[in-house]
């Protein structure tokens, strides 16, 4: 099913849709905060898109030996704890900022790996972009715990793309992400069921969080799957650097969330310092 969606859709139009879809899943996800909470509408995304990713790609996981599984626990765990601070953070701030605070960690992340003078340039950029929308009083809407999650959600990330590299080079195929995603569940699922109970057992609760769990896990990786082998990574990299807008976007046209003049300034601080890392890192690869 992933792997054969929309297989002669053109790369760009792909890695939008992908965007669009994940940010949508997450606008949608946020509507079921208040029967779920954050916690169980995490653990109900995760656990389903496990589900739909074992039944689609069944990973041969008796194959895995010890010294796999200590890649993927800690991918697993990253890949856990990065969607359950997110959605958490969305309990307080917007779709649009809460992505653009958690794109921090893959920017610090790219400066760390690199130490390039001209990285530090595009860091300082998002940094002016952090202090935009930094916690000015009850006037300035940016609620600090909410900050400090969607901060930490941007850490999980940046693990998670170390951790997702180690097992990508340790495990052959997809079986390495599927049961990271295994992983993922089990950890994230306690945390549903404390806040959520037997609601996550509803029936169209379940519908729901299927719904999420295939717009924001499912349909992104098939297109983006699509968009990877047509596109360089470079050019990749720059055009993922949208994802702040279109969730600002996303935030605005399914959930009435609006951003001001000057969050709207941060956020695009913050695209233009991915997007100037990612085509320094096209001057970093080998000829």
């Amino acid at each position: 099913m992933l792997s054969a969606a929309h297989p002669s859709l053109p790369a760009l139009p792909a890695l939008l849709l992908a965007m669009t879809s994940i940010q949508g899943g997450a606008a949608f996800a946020k509507t079921l905060f208040p029967a779920l909470g954050p916690g169980g509408t995490t653990a109900l995304r995760v656990s389903l898109a496990a589900l739909v990713l074992f039944a689609v790609f069944r990973p041969r996981l008796r194959e895995l030996r010890a010294e796999d599984w200590r890649a993927i626990l800690p991918y697993g765990a990253a890949l856990g704890l990065m969607n359950l601070s997110f959605y958490e953070s969305l309990r307080f701030l917007p779709l649009g900022l809460a992505v653009t605070l958690e794109f921090v960690g893959p920017l610090v992340l790219s400066l760390f790996l690199s130490r390039r003078p001209l990285d530090f340039v595009w860091v300082g950029l998002a940094a002016l972009g952090i202090v935009l929308i930094a916690p000015q009083g009850e006037a300035g809407g940016l609620h600090p715990l909410g900050a400090g999650l969607a901060l930490l959600a941007g850490a999980f990330w940046a693990a998670y793309i170390l951790a997702g590299g180690a097992v990508a080079r340790r495990v052959p195929g997809t079986t390495g992400v599927v049961a990271g995603m295994g992983v993922a569940a089990v950890l994230t699922l306690p945390f549903g069921v404390a806040q959520a109970g037997a609601e996550l057992l509803r029936p169209e609760l379940l519908l729901a969080g299927l719904g999420v769990a295939l717009l924001s896990s499912a349909l992104p990786y098939s297109l983006e799957m699509i968009a990877l082998r047509a596109l360089p990574a470079h050019i990749f990299g720059v055009l993922m650097s949208l994802e702040p807008a279109i969730a600002a976007l996303s935030g605005g046209l399914f959930l009435g969330e609006r951003l001001t003049p000057l969050q709207w300034t941060a956020l695009g601080c913050v695209v233009a310092a991915s997007a100037g890392i990612s085509l320094t890192a096209r001057r970093r690869l080998p000829a």
